[in-house]
C-alpha cells in the first residue's frame, strides 16, 4: 500500500477511534497532520491488538497473549528497518518512523507496556503506575513530539511531551476505573489501596466508594500536574504544532476535571467532553499558543529514563 493509501486508512482510524485527537490533529500542518495519523493508525492498531478491541471497543480475552506480543514486536522491528510488512497499521508506522526518525527504543518501550499487561500486572507503588503510564502513553508523547519536529536528543522537551502522555494516561485510568474492574484489571497502586483500606481484588465494593472515589481524584490532579508541565514543552514548537497540542491537552484535560467535578459518577458512566467543550478549547488554545509564555516546574514528577 502507498504512503498515500496508508494516510487515508489513518485518518479513518482516527477519526474513529479518537474524536478528540482527530479534531486537534486538524490545526497542524498537513505534513504534520498526515505524520500524526500514521502514527496514531499504528499505536490503536498495537492497543487493540494487546486487547482483543476494535478501536477500543469491545474487550476480549486474547488465547495467547505472549505470541501476539512476539508478533507485534516483530512486526514493528521490520516495519522500523523499512520492510514491507503487508499490515497497513505498522506499515503506515514504517513511513513515520523513517520520515522522522524515530528511535526504536521509543516502540520498544511502548510495547513493553503492552506486554505488562499481557502478563496481568499490577501496579504496586505510584512510581510503577508512573512508569506503567510511560510505557503506554509517555513513549507516545515523546515520539509525536519528534514528529512535530524535535530532535531525539533533546530531552527538555521530550520529557514535557512525556508528561502530557502521562496526563492522557491517568485520564484514561481514572475514567476507567469500573471497565478495568469489570476487565480484571486495576491499574491503582496497591500501596495506595491498602492506604485507603480497599482489597484489591473488591475494589468496587459499595462499602468502600467513598475511599475509591478519593484515589480516583487523586489520579486527577496528578493528571492536572503533568498536563501542566507538558504546557511548557509546547512553547519549543511551531505555532500550528503548539497550538494542536494545547487544544489537546485542554480537551483531554477535562476529561480528567469532569471526573472530578463528577463526584463519583465516573463509576456510574462513562465521562466525556462535549463537542462545544472540545471547540472551546480549540478557540482557547489559539490565544494560548499566541502568548506562549507558560511556565512550570517539572521539580518533584516523574522522569523517564533516558537511553542516550
Amino acid at each position: 500500500m502507498n504512503r498515500n493509501n496508508l494516510v487515508l486508512h489513518a485518518k479513518a482510524s482516527i477519526e474513529r477511534g479518537s474524536k478528540s485527537f482527530a479534531r486537534a490533529s486538524k490545526l497542524f500542518s498537513r505534513q504534520t497532520r498526515e505524520r500524526a495519523w500514521l502514527l496514531y493508525y499504528w499505536c490503536r492498531a498495537c492497543d487493540d491488538l494487546a486487547d482483543g478491541q476494535d478501536h477500543g471497543q469491545g474487550m476480549s480475552e486474547i488465547a495467547n497473549p505472549e505470541k501476539t506480543i512476539a508478533a507485534m514486536r516483530m512486526m514493528t522491528a521490520r516495519a522500523q528497518g523499512g520492510e514491507q510488512t503487508g499490515n497497513p497499521p505498522f506499515d503506515a508506522y514504517g513511513v513515520v518512523a523513517q520520515e522522522c526518525g524515530i528511535p526504536k527504543k521509543l516502540a520498544d518501550d511502548m510495547i513493553d507496556g503492552f506486554a505488562l499487561d499481557a502478563r496481568g500486572w499490577r501496579p504496586e507503588t505510584e512510581d510503577d503506575l508512573l512508569q506503567y503510564c510511560y510505557h503506554v502513553a509517555g513513549a507516545v508523547g515523546c515520539m509525536m513530539a519528534i514528529v512535530m519536529g524535535v530532535s531525539a536528543r533533546n530531552h527538555e522537551v521530550l520529557d514535557r511531551a512525556c508528561d502530557l502522555g502521562l496526563a492522557f494516561q491517568l485520564a484514561n485510568i481514572a475514567r476507567d476505573v469500573t471497565e478495568d474492574a469489570e476487565a480484571g484489571r486495576c491499574y491503582l497502586p496497591r500501596d495506595w489501596l491498602a492506604a485507603a483500606d480497599i482489597d484489591p481484588e473488591k475494589i468496587m465494593a459499595p462499602e468502600r466508594r467513598d475511599a475509591l472515589i478519593a484515589l480516583i481524584n487523586q489520579l486527577c490532579d496528578m493528571a492536572g500536574e503533568y498536563e501542566a508541565s507538558a504546557r511548557v514543552g509546547a512553547a519549543s514548537l511551531t505555532f500550528r504544532s503548539r497550538w494542536a497540542v494545547l487544544a489537546a491537552a485542554g480537551i483531554y484535560g477535562d476529561i480528567a476535571r469532569e471526573i472530578k467535578r463528577s463526584d463519583g459518577a465516573s463509576l456510574d458512566r462513562r465521562i466525556f467532553t462535549s463537542k462545544g467543550q472540545k471547540l472551546g478549547w480549540i478557540v482557547k488554545a489559539f490565544g494560548q499558543a499566541l502568548l506562549n509564555s507558560t511556565r512550570h516546574d517539572r521539580q518533584g514528577l516523574w522522569t523517564r529514563a533516558r537511553a542516550v
